[in-house]
Protein backbone atom coordinates (compact mmCIF):
# COMPACT_ATOMS: atom_id res chain seq x y z
CA UNK A 1 0.00 0.00 0.00
CA UNK A 2 0.65 3.19 -0.87
CA UNK A 3 2.25 5.42 2.03
CA UNK A 4 0.73 7.77 3.09
CA UNK A 5 3.28 11.12 3.17
CA UNK A 6 3.12 14.67 5.46
CA UNK A 7 -0.57 16.09 4.93
CA UNK A 8 -2.20 13.03 3.42
CA UNK A 9 -4.05 9.66 4.04
CA UNK A 10 -5.51 7.12 2.19
CA UNK A 11 -9.32 6.86 2.04
CA UNK A 12 -11.51 3.91 0.66
CA UNK A 13 -14.22 5.32 -1.75
CA UNK A 14 -17.09 4.02 -3.40
CA UNK A 15 -17.95 5.01 -6.93
CA UNK A 16 -21.51 3.71 -8.77
CA UNK A 17 -20.76 4.27 -12.27
CA UNK A 18 -23.33 5.01 -14.78
CA UNK A 19 -22.62 2.08 -17.21
CA UNK A 20 -23.96 -0.20 -14.02
CA UNK A 21 -21.32 -0.91 -11.70
CA UNK A 22 -19.80 -0.19 -8.75
CA UNK A 23 -15.78 0.64 -8.13
CA UNK A 24 -14.15 0.70 -4.99
CA UNK A 25 -10.57 2.32 -4.59
CA UNK A 26 -8.31 3.86 -2.24
CA UNK A 27 -7.25 7.36 -2.53
CA UNK A 28 -4.73 9.55 -1.17
CA UNK A 29 -6.76 12.72 0.20
CA UNK A 30 -4.56 15.90 1.83
CA UNK A 31 -5.44 15.92 5.51
CA UNK A 32 -6.48 19.41 6.71
CA UNK A 33 -5.32 21.54 9.53
CA UNK A 34 -7.91 21.16 11.96
CA UNK A 35 -10.44 24.47 13.35
CA UNK A 36 -10.14 25.76 16.61
CA UNK A 37 -13.05 23.60 17.43
CA UNK A 38 -11.29 20.79 15.12
CA UNK A 39 -9.15 17.83 16.16
CA UNK A 40 -7.35 14.59 13.88
CA UNK A 41 -7.79 11.65 15.04
CA UNK A 42 -5.34 8.62 13.64
CA UNK A 43 -7.65 5.97 12.70
CA UNK A 44 -6.68 2.40 14.09
CA UNK A 45 -9.65 0.99 14.23
CA UNK A 46 -13.35 0.90 12.10
CA UNK A 47 -15.66 -1.75 11.78
CA UNK A 48 -17.23 -3.33 9.32
CA UNK A 49 -20.99 -2.98 9.89
CA UNK A 50 -23.87 -4.38 7.83
CA UNK A 51 -24.94 -0.42 7.53
CA UNK A 52 -21.72 0.30 5.89
CA UNK A 53 -22.11 -2.70 3.24
CA UNK A 54 -25.16 -0.88 1.59
CA UNK A 55 -22.96 2.35 0.52
CA UNK A 56 -19.91 0.59 0.43
CA UNK A 57 -21.23 -2.06 -2.38
CA UNK A 58 -24.31 -0.10 -3.72
CA UNK A 59 -26.43 -2.46 -4.04
CA UNK A 60 -24.11 -4.46 -7.14
CA UNK A 61 -23.60 -8.61 -7.07
CA UNK A 62 -20.67 -9.15 -5.33
CA UNK A 63 -20.16 -12.36 -6.36
CA UNK A 64 -19.58 -11.38 -10.02
CA UNK A 65 -16.67 -8.80 -8.58
CA UNK A 66 -13.63 -8.62 -10.25
CA UNK A 67 -10.11 -6.97 -8.80
CA UNK A 68 -7.60 -4.89 -10.54
CA UNK A 69 -4.41 -2.64 -9.73
CA UNK A 70 -2.14 -3.70 -7.61
CA UNK A 71 -1.71 -5.92 -3.98
CA UNK A 72 -1.15 -2.17 -2.08
CA UNK A 73 -3.77 -0.59 -4.42
CA UNK A 74 -6.21 -2.51 -5.20
CA UNK A 75 -9.41 -1.62 -7.42
CA UNK A 76 -12.18 -3.22 -7.53
CA UNK A 77 -15.61 -3.50 -9.32
CA UNK A 78 -19.17 -5.27 -9.26
CA UNK A 79 -22.19 -5.02 -11.25
CA UNK A 80 -25.42 -3.39 -10.27
CA UNK A 81 -28.33 -5.44 -11.63
CA UNK A 82 -30.91 -2.49 -13.81
CA UNK A 83 -32.98 -2.76 -11.14
CA UNK A 84 -30.75 -1.27 -8.62
CA UNK A 85 -29.82 1.35 -10.40
CA UNK A 86 -32.49 3.28 -10.11
CA UNK A 87 -32.19 3.01 -6.02
CA UNK A 88 -28.49 4.71 -6.52
CA UNK A 89 -29.47 7.34 -9.33
CA UNK A 90 -28.54 9.98 -6.69
CA UNK A 91 -25.05 9.08 -6.37
CA UNK A 92 -23.72 8.07 -9.79
CA UNK A 93 -20.12 8.94 -10.37
CA UNK A 94 -19.63 10.24 -6.90
CA UNK A 95 -16.44 9.01 -5.43
CA UNK A 96 -17.82 8.42 -1.55
CA UNK A 97 -15.91 7.91 1.51
CA UNK A 98 -17.62 5.06 3.37
CA UNK A 99 -16.77 3.68 7.09
CA UNK A 100 -19.33 4.89 9.80
CA UNK A 101 -17.65 4.71 12.86
CA UNK A 102 -14.08 4.13 14.15
CA UNK A 103 -11.66 5.00 16.89
CA UNK A 104 -8.26 6.72 17.28
CA UNK A 105 -5.76 8.81 18.85
CA UNK A 106 -6.48 12.38 18.26
CA UNK A 107 -2.86 13.60 16.45
CA UNK A 108 -3.25 17.49 16.17
CA UNK A 109 -5.66 19.84 17.48
CA UNK A 110 -6.86 22.89 16.88
CA UNK A 111 -6.43 25.70 19.22
CA UNK A 112 -10.04 25.49 20.78
CA UNK A 113 -9.95 24.43 24.97
CA UNK A 114 -11.88 21.06 24.16
CA UNK A 115 -9.93 20.66 21.26
CA UNK A 116 -6.27 20.49 23.32
CA UNK A 117 -7.90 19.10 26.00
CA UNK A 118 -8.21 15.67 24.10
CA UNK A 119 -5.02 15.73 22.22
CA UNK A 120 -3.16 12.39 22.59
CA UNK A 121 -5.94 11.05 23.82
CA UNK A 122 -7.94 7.79 22.63
CA UNK A 123 -11.31 8.62 21.50
CA UNK A 124 -14.01 7.03 19.52
CA UNK A 125 -15.76 8.74 16.60
CA UNK A 126 -19.09 9.16 14.22
CA UNK A 127 -19.79 10.78 11.37
CA UNK A 128 -18.73 8.43 8.44
CA UNK A 129 -15.68 8.55 6.40
CA UNK A 130 -13.88 6.12 8.20
CA UNK A 131 -12.16 3.98 6.50
CA UNK A 132 -9.51 6.27 6.43
CA UNK A 133 -5.72 7.00 7.88
CA UNK A 134 -7.13 10.23 9.40
CA UNK A 135 -10.01 12.30 9.76
CA UNK A 136 -10.94 15.87 10.66
CA UNK A 137 -13.46 15.99 13.35
CA UNK A 138 -14.91 18.48 15.73
CA UNK A 139 -14.03 17.58 19.44
CA UNK A 140 -17.53 18.09 20.95
CA UNK A 141 -17.74 14.68 18.45
CA UNK A 142 -15.40 12.43 20.10
CA UNK A 143 -15.93 10.50 22.83
CA UNK A 144 -12.81 9.63 25.08
CA UNK A 145 -12.47 6.08 26.02
CA UNK A 146 -11.59 5.39 29.34
CA UNK A 147 -7.86 4.88 30.17
CA UNK A 148 -6.48 1.10 29.12
CA UNK A 149 -9.07 1.39 26.19
CA UNK A 150 -7.69 0.05 22.74
CA UNK A 151 -8.71 1.83 19.51
CA UNK A 152 -10.21 -1.83 18.72
CA UNK A 153 -12.11 -1.87 21.91
CA UNK A 154 -13.92 1.27 21.36
CA UNK A 155 -14.20 1.06 17.71
CA UNK A 156 -17.77 -0.52 17.51
CA UNK A 157 -19.19 2.34 19.98
CA UNK A 158 -21.93 3.34 18.38
CA UNK A 159 -24.18 1.83 15.72
CA UNK A 160 -24.38 -1.62 17.91
CA UNK A 161 -24.75 -0.28 22.08
CA UNK A 162 -26.44 2.89 20.61
CA UNK A 163 -29.28 0.63 18.16
CA UNK A 164 -29.33 -1.91 21.53
CA UNK A 165 -29.66 1.23 24.08
CA UNK A 166 -32.53 2.85 21.74
CA UNK A 167 -34.65 -0.53 20.90
CA UNK A 168 -34.84 -0.38 25.11
CA UNK A 169 -35.70 3.18 25.62
CA UNK A 170 -38.26 2.85 22.68
CA UNK A 171 -39.69 0.19 24.07
CA UNK A 172 -40.25 1.73 27.71
CA UNK A 173 -41.37 5.16 25.94
CA UNK A 174 -44.34 3.15 24.09
CA UNK A 175 -45.30 1.38 27.41
CA UNK A 176 -44.10 -2.05 26.45
CA UNK A 177 -42.84 -4.32 29.28
CA UNK A 178 -40.35 -6.82 27.13
CA UNK A 179 -39.26 -7.03 24.03
CA UNK A 180 -38.27 -9.77 21.08
CA UNK A 181 -35.36 -9.09 18.82
CA UNK A 182 -34.36 -11.23 15.53
CA UNK A 183 -31.02 -12.29 14.29
CA UNK A 184 -30.32 -12.17 18.06
CA UNK A 185 -26.58 -13.93 18.35
CA UNK A 186 -25.38 -11.16 16.40
CA UNK A 187 -22.88 -8.54 18.61
CA UNK A 188 -25.40 -5.96 18.45
CA UNK A 189 -27.85 -9.05 19.72
CA UNK A 190 -25.55 -10.65 22.23
CA UNK A 191 -25.26 -6.35 24.40
CA UNK A 192 -28.94 -6.51 23.90
CA UNK A 193 -29.00 -10.08 26.38
CA UNK A 194 -25.95 -8.18 28.54
CA UNK A 195 -28.58 -4.68 28.75
CA UNK A 196 -31.49 -6.39 29.40
CA UNK A 197 -29.96 -9.09 31.80
CA UNK A 198 -28.00 -5.78 33.69
CA UNK A 199 -31.54 -3.44 33.80
CA UNK A 200 -34.07 -6.57 34.25
CA UNK A 201 -36.05 -5.93 31.35
CA UNK A 202 -37.89 -9.46 29.40
CA UNK A 203 -36.10 -10.16 25.94
CA UNK A 204 -36.60 -12.85 23.67
CA UNK A 205 -34.53 -13.90 20.82
CA UNK A 206 -35.10 -15.61 18.18
CA UNK A 207 -31.89 -17.17 16.31
CA UNK A 208 -31.68 -19.56 13.13
CA UNK A 209 -29.48 -22.24 14.43
CA UNK A 210 -29.54 -24.29 17.02
CA UNK A 211 -25.31 -23.54 17.61
CA UNK A 212 -26.42 -19.42 17.69
CA UNK A 213 -28.68 -20.32 20.39
CA UNK A 214 -25.94 -21.84 22.22
CA UNK A 215 -24.11 -18.76 22.27
CA UNK A 216 -26.81 -16.53 23.91
CA UNK A 217 -27.39 -19.38 26.51
CA UNK A 218 -23.65 -19.09 27.40
CA UNK A 219 -23.83 -15.57 28.55
CA UNK A 220 -26.85 -15.60 30.44
CA UNK A 221 -30.32 -15.26 28.23
CA UNK A 222 -33.43 -16.73 29.35
CA UNK A 223 -35.62 -17.49 26.28
CA UNK A 224 -34.88 -18.53 23.23
CA UNK A 225 -36.25 -19.64 20.34
CA UNK A 226 -34.68 -21.06 16.87
CA UNK A 227 -36.51 -20.76 13.55
CA UNK A 228 -35.54 -23.82 12.38
CA UNK A 229 -37.17 -25.92 15.40
CA UNK A 230 -40.46 -27.61 14.12
CA UNK A 231 -41.98 -26.08 17.62
CA UNK A 232 -40.99 -22.58 17.04
CA UNK A 233 -44.44 -21.20 17.16
CA UNK A 234 -45.21 -22.98 20.21
CA UNK A 235 -41.82 -21.72 22.03
CA UNK A 236 -42.17 -18.32 21.12
CA UNK A 237 -45.50 -17.83 22.12
CA UNK A 238 -44.63 -19.76 25.65
CA UNK A 239 -42.14 -17.36 25.68
CA UNK A 240 -44.27 -14.12 24.87
CA UNK A 241 -46.68 -15.39 27.90
CA UNK A 242 -43.79 -15.45 30.16
CA UNK A 243 -42.28 -11.94 29.22
CA UNK A 244 -45.58 -9.90 27.94
CA UNK A 245 -43.59 -8.74 25.05
CA UNK A 246 -45.34 -7.00 23.04
CA UNK A 247 -42.61 -5.17 20.77
CA UNK A 248 -40.25 -6.78 18.29
CA UNK A 249 -36.71 -5.50 16.34
CA UNK A 250 -36.60 -7.34 13.39
CA UNK A 251 -32.86 -7.36 11.34
CA UNK A 252 -34.66 -9.69 8.90
CA UNK A 253 -36.80 -7.90 6.98
CA UNK A 254 -37.85 -10.28 4.34
CA UNK A 255 -40.07 -13.46 4.30
CA UNK A 256 -42.58 -14.54 7.07
CA UNK A 257 -40.65 -13.89 10.57
CA UNK A 258 -42.47 -10.27 11.02
CA UNK A 259 -45.80 -12.10 10.68
CA UNK A 260 -44.98 -15.11 12.80
CA UNK A 261 -44.07 -12.50 15.73
CA UNK A 262 -47.63 -10.58 15.21
CA UNK A 263 -49.40 -14.07 15.24
CA UNK A 264 -47.68 -15.27 18.23
CA UNK A 265 -47.94 -11.99 20.77
CA UNK A 266 -51.77 -12.56 19.30
CA UNK A 267 -52.21 -15.78 20.82
CA UNK A 268 -50.13 -14.61 23.85
CA UNK A 269 -52.30 -11.89 24.46
CA UNK A 270 -55.52 -13.79 24.19
CA UNK A 271 -54.24 -16.82 26.53
CA UNK A 272 -55.90 -15.06 29.29
CA UNK A 273 -58.94 -13.33 27.66
CA UNK A 274 -61.74 -13.34 29.37
CA UNK A 275 -63.73 -13.11 26.41
CA UNK A 276 -63.98 -13.84 22.24
CA UNK A 277 -63.70 -10.70 20.26
CA UNK A 278 -64.05 -10.85 16.90
CA UNK A 279 -61.83 -8.25 15.90
CA UNK A 280 -59.07 -9.67 18.45
CA UNK A 281 -57.50 -8.47 21.00
CA UNK A 282 -57.00 -4.82 22.33
CA UNK A 283 -53.03 -5.39 23.72
CA UNK A 284 -50.93 -3.25 20.57
CA UNK A 285 -48.67 -5.33 19.27
CA UNK A 286 -45.49 -3.40 17.37
CA UNK A 287 -42.57 -5.18 14.81
CA UNK A 288 -40.26 -2.54 13.84
CA UNK A 289 -37.71 -3.60 10.88
CA UNK A 290 -34.39 -2.53 11.10
CA UNK A 291 -32.26 -4.40 9.03
CA UNK A 292 -32.32 -6.25 5.75
CA UNK A 293 -30.71 -9.40 6.01
CA UNK A 294 -33.26 -10.82 3.75
CA UNK A 295 -34.24 -8.32 0.67
CA UNK A 296 -36.60 -10.05 -0.06
CA UNK A 297 -40.75 -8.51 0.32
CA UNK A 298 -41.68 -8.92 3.96
CA UNK A 299 -44.89 -11.08 3.91
CA UNK A 300 -47.49 -12.10 6.88
CA UNK A 301 -50.81 -13.27 7.03
CA UNK A 302 -53.48 -11.08 9.26
CA UNK A 303 -54.27 -13.41 12.21
CA UNK A 304 -53.20 -11.14 14.61
CA UNK A 305 -56.75 -8.76 15.35
CA UNK A 306 -56.39 -5.47 14.38
CA UNK A 307 -54.29 -3.26 17.06
CA UNK A 308 -51.22 -3.95 15.65
CA UNK A 309 -48.33 -1.82 13.39
CA UNK A 310 -45.21 -2.79 11.23
CA UNK A 311 -42.68 -0.12 10.75
CA UNK A 312 -39.23 0.67 10.15
CA UNK A 313 -36.96 2.05 13.03
CA UNK A 314 -33.62 4.03 12.38
CA UNK A 315 -30.75 4.73 15.19
CA UNK A 316 -30.20 8.05 14.03
CA UNK A 317 -33.79 9.02 13.60
CA UNK A 318 -33.83 7.91 17.32
CA UNK A 319 -31.33 10.04 18.69
CA UNK A 320 -32.67 13.41 17.05
CA UNK A 321 -35.97 12.48 18.55
CA UNK A 322 -34.46 11.90 22.29
CA UNK A 323 -32.48 15.03 22.13
CA UNK A 324 -28.90 15.76 22.44
CA UNK A 325 -29.25 15.44 26.19
CA UNK A 326 -30.25 12.01 26.41
CA UNK A 327 -28.35 10.83 23.84
CA UNK A 328 -25.42 11.62 25.36
CA UNK A 329 -26.33 10.00 28.70
CA UNK A 330 -26.44 6.95 26.41
CA UNK A 331 -22.77 7.30 24.81
CA UNK A 332 -21.66 7.80 28.08
CA UNK A 333 -22.79 4.74 29.47
CA UNK A 334 -21.58 2.96 26.15
CA UNK A 335 -17.99 4.36 27.26
CA UNK A 336 -18.24 3.30 30.79
CA UNK A 337 -19.14 -0.33 29.82
CA UNK A 338 -17.20 -0.17 26.72
CA UNK A 339 -15.36 -3.63 27.86
CA UNK A 340 -18.20 -5.19 29.71
CA UNK A 341 -21.74 -5.02 28.50
CA UNK A 342 -20.46 -3.19 24.97
CA UNK A 343 -17.66 -5.36 24.06
CA UNK A 344 -17.52 -6.16 20.93
CA UNK A 345 -15.66 -9.18 18.55
CA UNK A 346 -14.09 -9.84 15.59
CA UNK A 347 -13.24 -12.51 13.09
CA UNK A 348 -10.23 -11.00 11.19
CA UNK A 349 -8.31 -7.61 11.78
CA UNK A 350 -7.28 -6.42 8.04
CA UNK A 351 -5.71 -3.24 6.65
CA UNK A 352 -7.58 -0.91 4.18
CA UNK A 353 -6.10 -2.86 0.92
CA UNK A 354 -6.96 -5.95 2.66
CA UNK A 355 -10.49 -5.18 2.79
CA UNK A 356 -10.55 -5.11 -0.92
CA UNK A 357 -9.09 -8.59 -1.41
CA UNK A 358 -12.15 -10.23 -3.02
CA UNK A 359 -11.63 -13.27 -0.84
CA UNK A 360 -11.73 -11.06 2.07
CA UNK A 361 -15.25 -9.75 0.69
CA UNK A 362 -16.54 -13.06 0.12
CA UNK A 363 -16.56 -13.60 3.89
CA UNK A 364 -17.79 -10.42 5.39
CA UNK A 365 -19.97 -9.81 2.82
CA UNK A 366 -22.31 -12.61 3.76
CA UNK A 367 -23.03 -10.56 7.71
CA UNK A 368 -23.12 -14.47 9.16
CA UNK A 369 -22.65 -14.46 12.87
CA UNK A 370 -19.15 -14.76 14.10
CA UNK A 371 -17.68 -13.05 10.83
CA UNK A 372 -17.64 -9.20 11.91
CA UNK A 373 -14.36 -7.68 10.00
CA UNK A 374 -12.35 -4.89 11.75
CA UNK A 375 -10.44 -2.41 9.38
CA UNK A 376 -6.92 -1.18 10.66
CA UNK A 377 -6.60 2.13 8.32
CA UNK A 378 -2.76 2.76 9.45
CA UNK A 379 -2.08 -1.45 9.61
CA UNK A 380 1.42 -2.19 9.37
CA UNK A 381 2.53 1.91 8.00
CA UNK A 382 3.91 2.73 11.26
Amino acid sequence: MASAGAGTGLQLRSTVKKEGAVELSLVSIATPDPKPEEVIVRVDASPINPSDQGLLFGGADMSMATAAGTADNPVVKAPIPPAGMALVAGRLDQSLPVGNEGAGVVVQAGTSPAAQAILGKTVAIVGGAMYSQYRCIKAAQCLVLPPGTTPAEGASWFVNPLTALGMVATMRAEGHKALVHTAAASNLGQMLNKICIKDTVGLVNIVRKPEQADILKKIGATYVCDSSSPTFMDELTEALVATGATVAFDAIGGGTLAGKILTAMEIAANRNAKEYSRYGSTTHKQVYIYGGLDRGPTEFTRAFGMAWGIGGWLLTPFLQKIGFEAAQKLRERVAAEIKTTFASSYTKEVSLAGALRLEEIAVYRKQATGEKYLIAPNKGLR
